[in-house]
C-alpha cells in the first residue's frame, strides 16, 4: 500500500498535469473559434463555384478544358491531410484508416501528405509518396496551400494521374468531425443527368469554354483551401474534447488520490495510537 506522503506527491503531480490540460482546453477553445469562423466564411464561395461548374460543364465540350475530361483510371492520387501537433484523439487515426480503406478500392495508387501525423504514417505503412508538406499554420492563406493545388493539377495534367481524391476531417461543429474522401479531379458534376437538366439559363460573356478555363483552376485552389481550413477547424475541436476530457479525468483521478490519502492517514493515526496503547499497557504491567 503506497504512505500518504506518496499519494499526497502523486496528487500535486495530476494536479499540475490538469492546469496543462485546462491552458491547452482554453486555447484551443479560442483557436477554434477562429478556425470555425474561417471555414463558414469560405464555404459560400466555394459552393458558387462549384455551381457555376454545375451550370456549365454538361453543356460543355470535355476537350475544352483537360480538367474536365474523364480516362480510364489506372493511377490514382490521395491528398491525406492530417494535423501537425498531437492532442486530437482519434481525429487522425481515423482519417488514415478512412483514406488507406478508401485505396484499397481503388487501382494504383499514391499520396500526397499534408500534416506531419499523415507524414509518418505513410513512411511507416511505406505507401508511395509524391509530396510532403507540413507547418502551414492555424490560419493558413491561398497562398500556403496554392502549391498543393498546383501540385495535383499538374500531376492530373501530364496524364500520369487519372483521379485525384481530398482526405480531409470535415468540420460539422464542435462534437462532431466527420473523416470525408472527395473526388476533385476530374471536375465532373456528380449525380447529375444531363437529360433531366433544365436548359442553360445564363449566358456568358465572352463565351462558356473561357468562362470555365478560368473558374476550374480557381475551384481546384479553393477546394483544396477550404479541406485544409476544415480540417485546422476539426483539430482544434478535437483538440478542445480531448483536453476536456483530460481535465474531467485529472479530477476524478485527484478526487479518488485525496480520499486513498485520507484512508492512509486514518490507517497511520489507527497504528500510532495502538501502539501508544501497547506501549502504555506494557508500562502499566512492568
Amino acid at each position: 500500500m503506497a504512505t500518504e506522503r506518496e499519494i499526497r506527491r502523486r496528487v500535486r503531480s495530476v494536479r499540475n498535469i490538469q492546469q496543462v490540460t485546462k491552458a491547452q482546453q482554453t486555447i484551443s477553445a479560442s483557436k477554434m473559434r477562429r478556425a470555425q469562423s474561417s471555414v463558414l466564411a469560405s464555404r459560400p464561395y466555394e459552393e458558387k463555384l462549384r455551381s457555376v461548374l454545375n451550370d456549365l460543364a454538361p453543356y460543355a465540350d470535355p476537350e475544352t478544358s483537360p480538367l474536365l475530361a474523364r480516362r480510364e483510371v489506372r493511377h490514382s492520387l490521395i491528398v491525406l491531410i492530417t494535423s501537425d501537433r498531437g492532442f486530437v484523439g482519434a481525429m487522425n487515426a481515423n482519417m488514415v484508416r478512412t483514406a488507406l480503406r478508401h485505396a484499397d478500392t481503388l487501382p494504383e495508387t499514391a499520396w500526397v501528405a499534408v500534416g506531419r501525423k499523415g507524414i509518418a504514417q505513410l513512411r511507416r505503412l511505406r505507401r508511395p509518396t509524391v509530396a510532403e508538406f507540413s507547418g502551414l499554420g492555424d490560419r493558413p492563406s491561398t497562398a500556403d496551400t496554392g502549391p498543393i493545388s498546383r501540385l495535383v493539377t499538374e500531376e492530373f495534367l501530364s496524364g500520369g494521374i487519372d483521379e485525384v481524391y481530398l482526405a480531409f476531417t470535415r468540420f460539422e461543429n464542435t462534437l462532431r468531425q466527420v473523416p470525408t474522401v472527395l473526388r476533385i479531379l476530374p471536375l465532373v458534376p456528380e449525380d447529375e443527368d444531363i437529360d433531366a437538366l433544365p436548359p442553360l439559363q445564363y449566358l456568358f460573356e465572352p463565351d462558356a469554354a473561357t468562362v470555365l478555363g478560368a473558374v476550374l483552376p480557381r475551384l481546384i485552389e479553393v477546394t483544396v483551401y477550404q479541406a485544409i481550413l476544415d480540417s485546422i477547424a476539426s483539430e482544434h475541436s478535437a483538440r478542445l474534447i480531448a483536453m476536456r476530457n483530460a481535465t474531467d479525468a485529472a479530477a476524478d483521478l485527484i478526487e479518488d488520490l485525496t480520499l486513498a490519502a485520507n484512508k492512509a492517514r486514518q490507517w497511520r493515526i489507527t497504528k500510532e495510537m495502538l501502539e501508544i496503547a501497547s506501549g502504555a499497557e506494557a508500562l502499566a504491567k512492568g
